[in-house]
């Protein structure tokens, strides 16, 4: 059994109770847009994507894209139907400037429904996700020329975007690309070069795609600071807004494999007949700046998709473990055949499932929550909201894509046998969700950047505050009779997080290994941690439903939450040696002695 079921429910309690959709609407930007706007576009896409994306998933990973001898790439089955649906539907639209055609809603609603199509069809939704973060960019560093000729068919998902940093000599160090652009002296310029694990490079669905294209002018400084960023559609656009001739870039390739195949991942070479034709984006040098926008609006979105897997998984496991019968489970009539999901340790993985999908649904839908703040406020208000921002961030892209690995991995263990066989299905979520721990900054750079860039925020000020608030919700939890021993581990692993904390914060200025070896299991620490506090909002929240819960929803709610607070959270607290251990051991070994 594969069918999506999506969770609406879920995703309304956490954007009610935990992430604040009504602090967010209350904006003047939103004005117009109200609670029930939000949950009527939610039910809708949701039911698109169950019924209309969801059925192309395996489709899609059987029948994975072609490249043909021209360079052109074919979808998988149905992939093509789907897409144009889904420009009709409008969807893609909804978070956008009215300006361009968009629906003026907050990014948190775009966030819940990139979780649905995700759920839906991981490799389906990477077109309009790469679309979506190259709207962003644009709008935030094009011209106005720029936007508005390509804009409005980006927002339709008409044209769509995509994201070129990464080269064959350079991976993750983007400050080594070669790609060059050259003036013609009309405003354009000309792009050569090649381009790796370009995501929807080519592809069937859509008449034009803008590339979004990092190149060196002439002259330019070494490293990132020489880098520019450049407009480059696959067909060039008339002044009346046609389509022109084809642009000089070409698929060379697609790559094969472990998952995601529906999404053709291309290798791109700029220039091959003379230079494509591209346009500027912002000043000179400022590309890796500029990219950095739709970067970030990637990152939380990847981190979503190690959510929105493990939902599809857990969705998966859960259906398997009600209808396989193994065993007999303690308490049946002897000789009586159970269903697996009656065994102690099958309940185990799938609690582990449900508690860890709701944390991470708390965790990216305050992300996505902050960066609305962050847009709509002032002052300090606004900065505090940013700060928040970009800490969550490399947690929500970390944390939450490493969970998703654990977590579609349970869900496998729950089929046994079955599950390492191709034709139950649940082995496709374990393959395609392997890749969001290292696209877009693998989760090392991510732990880098938390300990390099984010924790020094105002001196460590910022995630003190964030562990204050936890602190709050630990008090709060203690006091309450069932979830006492949440409260206790969660104070526990708050105050073993300060004191990691501040042993990077003090012995990263004499090594900056001291912080690096300590980065990996502090993201892990501290956003557990974060995620704890978040969970035990949404206990406190449930609770006061208690007298309306004619389902069990917000009472099973708080047992989730509970198990996570008492069975997975001491496991943070547990990490503080490693990020205190420091880097002796890990580089005691020769690279000789490590083979």
């Amino acid at each position: 059994m594969d069918e999506y079921r999506p969770p609406l429910t879920d995703i309304l309690f956490v954007l009610r109770e935990v992430a604040g959709l009504d602090e967010v609407l209350a904006a003047p930007a939103f004005e117009g847009i109200d609670d029930d706007s939000v949950e009527m576009v939610l039910t809708e896409v949701g039911r698109f994507m169950a019924e209309v994306v969801a059925p192309t998933n395996r489709a899609g990973d059987q029948h994975p894209t072609v490249r043909n001898p021209d360079g052109t790439v074919t979808t998988a089955p149905g992939f093509k139907a789907a897409y144009d649906q889904y420009v009709a539907s409008g969807f893609g639209a909804v978070p956008f400037d009215p300006r361009w055609g968009g629906g003026g809603f907050p990014w948190i609603s775009a966030i819940a429904i990139q979780e649905l199509m995700t759920s839906a069809n991981m490799a389906f939704a990477l077109c309009p996700l790469l679309t979506q973060g190259a709207i962003d960019a644009l709008e935030h560093h094009g011209s106005e020329e720029q936007k508005d000729v390509y804009l409005p068919k980006m927002l339709t998902g008409e044209w769509t975007g995509t994201m070129n940093l990464t080269e064959p000599q350079a991976g993750s160090d983007v400050g080594a690309l070669t790609s060059k652009a050259e003036p013609v002296g009309d405003g354009s310029w000309k792009i050569t070069g090649q381009k790796i694990f370009i995501t929807y490079g080519e592809q069937d669905l859509t008449e034009n795609i803008v590339h979004l294209v990092l190149a060196r002018t002439p002259g330019a400084a070494p490293g990132t600071r020489g880098i520019s960023m450049f407009l480059v559609p696959k067909f060039l656009v008339n002044a009346d807004g046609s389509l022109g001739q084809r642009n000089d870039v070409t698929c060379v390739s697609i790559e094969h494999k472990l998952g995601i195949h529906g999404s053709p991942t291309c290798v791109l070479s700029y220039g091959d007949n003379g230079g494509a034709i591209g346009w500027l984006i912002g000043e000179e040098g400022d590309g890796m700046r500029n990219m950095f926008t739709m970067m970030n609006n990637a990152r939380l979105s990847v981190g979503l998709q190690g959510l929105a897997v493990a939902e599809r998984a857990y969705q998966q496991a859960l259906a398997y473990a009600q209808e396989r019968r193994q065993g007999t489970a303690v308490g049946a009539e002897r000789g009586t055949s159970s269903p697996i999901i009656d065994h102690a340790d099958v309940r185990r993985l799938l609690m582990t499932q449900r508690a860890w999908i709701d944390a991470m649904r708390c965790l990216v839908y305050a992300n996505a929550a902050a960066i609305d703040r962050s847009k709509t406020l002032a002052g300090a208000e606004a900065e505090a909201a940013r700060e928040v921002a970009e800490l969550y961030t490399p947690l929500s892209k970390g944390l939450c894509t490493d969970v998703g690995n654990e977590m579609t991995s349970l869900a496998v263990q729950i089929h046994g046998g079955m599950g390492f066989v191709e034709e139950t299905g649940i082995a496709q979520h374990y393959r395609d969700i392997r890749i969001a721990a290292i696209y877009e900054g693998t989760n090392g750079i991510q732990a880098a950047d938390l300990v390099g860039r984010k924790l020094p925020m105002r001196g460590g000020a910022v995630v003190g505050e964030q562990l204050d608030l936890v602190d709050a919700v630990a008090a709060q939890l203690a006091a309450t009779e069932d979830l006492k021993g949440f409260g206790q581990q969660l104070e526990a692993a708050s105050a073993a997080t300060r004191r990691a904390t501040q042993w990077v914060l003090t012995n990263a200025p004499t090594n900056p290994n001291n912080a690096l070896a300590a980065s990996s299991p502090y993201l892990r620490m501290l956003g557990t941690v974060v995620c704890g506090g978040l969970l035990g909002r949404a206990a406190l929240a449930a609770g006061a439903h208690a007298d309306a819960d004619p389902n069990g929803f917000y009472a099973a709610k708080r047992v989730s939450a509970r198990f996570f607070g008492e069975q997975i959270l001491p496991l943070a607290t547990a990490l503080e040696p490693a990020v205190t251990a420091g880097p002796d051991d890990l580089f005691a070994l020769t690279p000789a002695q490590l083979g």
